[in-house]
């Protein structure tokens, strides 16, 4: 193809995809999408190869677009679908690895034939079961399970999935109006790119996607063979929900013949019985990222540049979950599995890797009734720790990393919800010391507006263990969960009294790199003004080396 045109089709699948998530996020109804912009819009070719994504997003949506592609068209092929169809699921195992996380589908149809699909991935704000919490026994008790199914068949809604949706959620009118949303972006991008076909004669995406994705897959090897090849191992050590502690160990083994690294999780931790295991394209999306960083971050995000990174799960671990583990914290582990990915990069790109992050975020649900009786159930409203520090610059303070989502503000759960938030400031010193800092937590307290006991669900995590920090630096700090001043480590709902006050003291990311040594002692048995020179000289020394 052309390449000064490859470009600008490039461009233009990009605007059209942003433009889609941009749309969806000013239509959600649910505070964790519209504030948050916890959601993913991707382009998608016939063959449900991942092609274009928007920029915004979290990679466990974006990247696990590529499985949802996959199954998608193994059980709709797209000579079955017709115009007005539109495809759902939620199915932890074949999309977004846990149920409030719903996928929809939308074909683009081009001159009476189906030549790819607009796919989107949004949190819900709830999905009913026991809500978004670590404390289901299993899979079953987590919430509505919705298989591969056309939501819509001919441009008529699935009356009965509809209805079954409505009757098993707490918050109908947010859920069914995200799902309609998703939808109606889902609609208009597929639009947008049946005009591009149009506009630049195109028969179908077939020959750009394949431009696309083969050039991306060429660069990505070609920046693994200049690689030293080799085995590279990495750890961490973290606790969760309950005080459980988790293991996460990485051997990566870089081949520069194939141009291609195999990650091996051998050695993890064995599956929990909490709710915080990861299915296993959920860990391929987050290792993906996490190498894909390190390596090339300049070269587009589809399945070409995702095909070079292997891994290897020991069947039934914490990061290979098995049915019917429960999985609705999911991403308390899953979002941890850059950081043995990191150290072990750290042995052949140290000046690209972060020192160990706080790991993902820490989130609350609440249910309960306001002052005056009428019933409530929040969405997922998440606050995050510190980022690790880089071989160049300090680490980010109070970032979501690796979601990349943002904290809904206070003011507006202030306004929809009875909950009054009494601080929120960074924690300053939190993130670990070296030559560059690493990334601070934050204190959020709050309370509600409430006569009656309310429900919490807190998912939090590195409560007792540290941020490692990298090149001799100082580890961040690990946070806090209080209740009243209290000490808290529940996975389960917490039963809450009217008056009770909740504290947050989320981690801090680990610095990079060792301080430099300052040796200040006195000379011994000398005078006041040969003991002054002969410090200056010690101090300049130092600032020699």
């Amino acid at each position: 193809m052309n390449p000064i045109l490859l470009r600008v089709l490039w461009n233009n699948l990009i605007s059209i995809a942003n433009e889609q998530a941009r749309a969806l996020r000013r239509t959600a109804f649910s505070p964790v999408v519209r504030e948050a912009g916890d959601l993913a819009v991707a382009v998608l070719d016939e063959r449900g190869r991942l092609v274009a994504n928007a920029v915004t997003g979290a990679p466990g949506h974006i990247n696990t677009m590529r499985t949802a592609g996959e199954n998608f068209i193994a059980a709709f092929p797209p000579d079955t679908l017709q115009p007005g169809d539109h495809l759902i699921t939620n199915d932890p195992w074949l999309a977004a690895a846990h149920f409030f996380d719903i996928t929809i589908f939308s074909p683009i149809f081009y001159r009476d034939k189906v030549i790819g699909f607009v796919g989107s991935c949004i949190h819900h704000t709830d999905i009913g079961g026991y809500g978004m919490g670590a404390g289901a026994r299993d899979i079953h008790e987590e919430g509505l399970w919705i298989p591969l199914l056309k939501l819509y068949e001919a441009g008529e809604p699935n009356k009965t999935l509809f209805h079954i949706i409505r009757t098993n959620v707490r918050e109908p009118e947010h859920v069914l109006g995200d799902i309609a949303a998703q939808v109606s972006a889902g609609r208009i991008g597929a639009e947008r790119i049946a005009a591009l076909c149009e506009r630049y004669d195109l028969e179908d995406l077939q020959q750009l996607s394949n431009a696309i994705i083969e050039r991306s897959e060429e660069a990505t090897r070609a920046a693994i063979r200049k690689l030293k090849p080799g085995t590279y191992r990495g750890d961490t050590i973290f606790d969760v929900p309950g005080g459980e502690e988790v293991v996460i160990k990485v051997a990566i083994t870089i081949d520069t013949e194939k141009g291609e690294t195999t990650t091996d999780f051998a050695g993890s931790s064995p599956p929990s019985q909490l709710g915080i295991n990861v299915c296993l394209n959920y860990t391929k999306a987050y290792n993906a990222f996490a190498i894909h960083c390190c390596l090339n971050p300049d070269v587009p995000n589809n399945n070409g540049s995702l095909a070079p990174f292997n891994v290897i799960a020991p069947e039934s671990s914490i990061i290979n979950a098995r049915y019917p583990s429960p999985v609705s914290a999911r991403h308390v582990v899953g979002m941890h599995v850059p950081m043995p990915v990191m150290k072990a990069l750290y042995h052949v790109l140290p000046e690209t890797v972060l020192a160990e992050c706080a790991g993902g975020l820490w989130s609350a649900q609440i249910f309960g009734r306001d002052r005056n009786g009428r019933a409530f159930a929040s969405s997922m409203f998440n606050y995050s720790g510190g980022m690790g520090a880089r071989a160049s610059k300090r680490g980010l303070s109070a970032t979501c990393y690796p979601a990349g989502i943002s904290a809904v503000p206070i003011e507006v759960l202030e306004a929809e919800m009875p909950i009054v938030f009494d601080r929120k400031e960074l924690l300053r010193g939190t993130g670990g010391k070296g030559q560059h800092a690493g990334g601070d937590g934050q204190i959020v307290k709050f309370h509600l507006k409430t006569k009656q006991p309310w429900m919490l669900n807190a998912i939090v995590s590195r409560t007792r263990h540290d941020s490692d920090g990298l090149a001799g630096a100082g580890a961040g700090a690990a946070g806090r969960f209080l209740v009243n001043g209290k000490s808290v480590s529940d996975a389960r709902k917490l039963v809450m009294k009217p008056a009770d006050e909740v504290v947050f003291e989320t981690p801090g990311g680990g610095g990079f790199g060792a301080l430099p040594r300052v040796r200040n002692a006195p000379v011994k048995k000398a005078g006041a003004a040969k003991a002054k020179k002969a410090n200056r000289t010690v101090k300049r020394n130092d600032a020699r080396r």
